[in-house]
């Protein structure tokens, strides 16, 4: 597998206590690989998730959401290369046989036990391997972050992680996330996988406010190629072994630093997906200001993003900026063609429904041949505004998911 040339190196995060990983070989496809992840929560843990907006989700999705109510955890499962979405009462029973086997491993309740899993849709999660798998963890040694965010992507080709630290109550905290996602990104909620676990005393409610408000400008704001996944999940679990005061008052000491560094991770996490979009050569990050609310902007900006005709063009390092203008007209929010601005990089290109006059290409050029491409858009509407990232279309993509399932 050729590594994005986007890819950043795992960086070298701390652990966090109260969080203990391991990883086993499943064997769900025929990799030489290890394939499933196994998380062992501090007891009083607590959890929050955002997870996918499609009307067909897994049953793990399922699960993770009713489990979501009741704000606890003891553990997490994943699985890589079998999504067991679509797959009715079998992918079910699955979910519930996991979550069975390691709460009687460790000792609490199955609502306790989250589960993700991602790959191939449409083919149900052999239960045998999934429990081969689960003892094979169980017996296994802990291992690192880097292991466990190997093990839990598919068509990635880099793994992928980022970690923070705040003050609170006079304490530092901890928080680390994992992520998977290469394809299947535009998630409306979140991206794929992604696993944010912290040392922080933190209130449920008040995790799952603080996740909520993280994932609109983060994971919500990134998309490789217009396809929500029927598994997207993004879950984070607070240990409270930090010993702060527990966090559940948004006006309360240390909550504007916790919220700040949260949302911090997942902008990194959700930036390291779009880095690693199939077939990937270039980041795109297009931002909308002058709209007529921040809605607006976002749904403009998410039209440009998503175009294959803008895609293809940056890949190219072709700067046909008449392909942004078309993307802001079909976007069908507000906006008129005289008032509206077009840049690339630092260099305005359109405004006024005309091309600069004596506009010279050269800079354009330059920028299109870097490996990070900026793209501007003013309507001179209002001040709405929103920034999204994406990545440009070529030949690489097409031929990953030509042969996926093979």
């Amino acid at each position: 597998m050729t590594i994005s040339p986007l890819a950043l190196p795992f960086p070298d995060m701390p652990p966090v206590a109260g969080v203990e990983l391991r990883v086993a070989r499943a064997r769900y496809k025929a990799w030489d690989r290890c394939d499933l992840t196994f998380a062992t929560l501090a007891e009083g843990t607590t959890v929050a998730g955002v997870l996918t907006q499609s009307r067909c989700p897994s049953p793990e999705v399922e699960w993770c959401r009713a489990a979501l109510t009741l704000g606890q955890a003891r553990a997490l499962v994943v699985n890589a290369g079998n999504s067991n979405a679509f797959t009715g009462g079998r992918g079910r029973a699955a979910v519930e046989a996991i979550a069975a086997r390691v709460a009687g491993e460790v000792g609490c309740k199955p609502s306790d036990v989250f589960v993700a899993s991602t790959g191939v849709i449409g083919v149900p999660l052999p239960i045998d391997r999934a429990e081969a798998g689960l003892d094979a963890a169980f017996a296994a040694g802990p291992c690192g972050w880097q292991a466990a965010a190997e093990t839990i992507g598919t068509t990635d080709t880099y793994p992928k992680g980022a970690s923070v630290t705040a003050v609170v109550d006079g304490r530092t905290v901890t928080l680390v996330g994992i992520i998977k996602g290469s394809g299947m990104i535009a998630p409306d909620m979140a991206t794929m996988l992604g696993f944010i676990f912290t040392d922080a005393a933190v209130e449920a409610d008040f995790l799952q406010r603080a996740l909520t408000a993280a994932n609109a400008p983060s994971f919500s704001c990134i998309t490789v190629d217009g396809d929500t996944s029927t598994s997207d999940t993004v879950l984070a679990f607070a240990t409270g072994a930090a010993g702060n005061r527990v966090l559940a008052d948004d006006d309360g000491i240390g909550a504007d630093a916790f919220r700040a560094a949260l949302a911090d991770l997942c902008r990194q996490l959700a930036h390291l997906v779009v880095r690693d979009g199939e077939g990937a050569t270039k980041l795109i990050e297009v931002s909308v200001e002058g709209a007529e609310s921040d809605r607006s902007a976002h749904r403009i900006a998410m039209s440009i993003a998503n175009s294959p005709l803008v895609k293809t063009a940056i890949a190219g390092e072709d700067a046909n900026w008449g392909r942004v203008v078309m993307a802001v007209g079909k976007a069908g929010e507000p906006a008129e063609r005289d008032r509206l601005a077009i840049r690339f990089g630092a260099t305005p290109v359109a405004e006024g429904g005309l091309a600069i006059e004596g506009y010279n290409e050269v800079p354009v050029a330059a920028h299109l041949r870097g490996q990070e491409v900026e793209i501007g858009v003013n309507l001179g509407l209002g001040d709405g505004r929103a920034t999204v990232w994406t990545c440009d279309l070529t030949h690489g993509y097409i031929s990953i998911n030509a042969d996926y399932r093979s």
